[in-house]
Formats: C-alpha cells, structure tokens, sequence
C-alpha cells in the first residue's frame, strides 16, 4: 500500500517508424487512455476528431491498430513527453514528480523527422530542447475536453500547423 501519494504511472510506447516526419507529443496519457492502452482513449478527447478531419481520415471509427497505421502513412508519430509520474485524475496540473521520456533515441529510430508538435501548453515546455536538437516546433492548443476552447477554433489552429507542415491530405 502505497504512504498516501498517488501511485506511480507510466505511459505508453510511442507510435514511431523510420518514415515519421511529425512528431505529436502529448504530456501524459489519462486515466482512460492508460486503461485501454491507446493515445487519446478518452471518449471526450478531440484528438482523432481533429486529425482526422485534418487528413481527410475515418480516424474516430477506427481499430486503434488502423489509427496507428493511417498515422504512420501520413508520417506521423504520437508521443508523450513523461514517461512516467505520479497523478490523481487527468488534468495537467496534477502532474507531480515527471520523468521524461528518452528522445535521444528519435535520431535512429526516427531519422527523417524534422518537426514536433505539441499538444497543448504542458507538453509544449520541452519545445526549447526540441528546438535546440534542430527539430521545427509548434505548440498547438490541447485536444483534451478540459481546455475548453471550441473545436472550431482547435481545428483551425490545427489545421494552420498542418499546413505548413505539408500533414494535410494528399500531401
């Protein structure tokens, strides 16, 4: 029985290849996503919504298995910054004690990747060490239902990034 703490957690394994361009770091999985094992499981999150109208994708009604295979296509990976913490609930904010995933590893495993975009404020206060690796960065507004910006405005700041990024479809 853990001294009154939350307990430890720890996240997910990124969704990587040698063909990513675009990395898409998160801080950390919720609850729900820990549960199913899948980035963004939350019902409520607008993560595939927004990827998926951004890369002309059926991504909410997919298996997550062809979620990562559509995403891989279009040379996109998804990741978290945190390996692991200590967390009550699914807000940012409540992150205590975060241990950062091992990015040095992104130069083999990822050789072709040139820009990493971060899902919301938390996850974007690595972008310096990101910058300095060389790596283009944009911290773009959180998919999750907590930030309660309206989906129109998500997806246009999304899809902006996109663009520029040469992520949309046919690109």
């Amino acid at each position: 029985m853990s001294g009154g703490g939350p307990e430890l957690l720890h996240g997910l394994p990124p969704i990587l290849d040698a063909g990513v361009r675009t990395l898409i770091l998160g801080s950390f999985p919720s609850p729900a996503s820990l549960a199913a094992q899948q980035y963004y499981g939350h019902r409520q999150n607008q993560f595939w919504r927004l990827l998926g109208a951004i890369l002309d994708e059926p991504l909410p009604e997919l298996a997550y298995a062809d979620k990562q295979r559509c995403l891989l296509r279009h040379r996109l990976g998804v990741w978290d910054v945190y390996r692991s913490c200590r967390r009550r609930g699914a807000l940012d904010s409540a992150i205590e004690s975060p241990e950062g995933n091992d990015f040095s590893r992104l130069r083999v495993d990822a050789p072709r990747l040139v820009s990493v975009c971060f899902n919301g404020q938390t996850a974007g206060k690595a972008a310096c060490w990101f910058q300095a690796q060389g790596y283009e960065t944009r911290i773009l507004p959180s998919t999750s239902p907590a930030y309660t910006l309206a989906f129109a405005s998500k997806l246009e700041r999304w899809r902006a990034a996109a663009v520029a990024l040469q992520l949309t479809a046919g690109n």
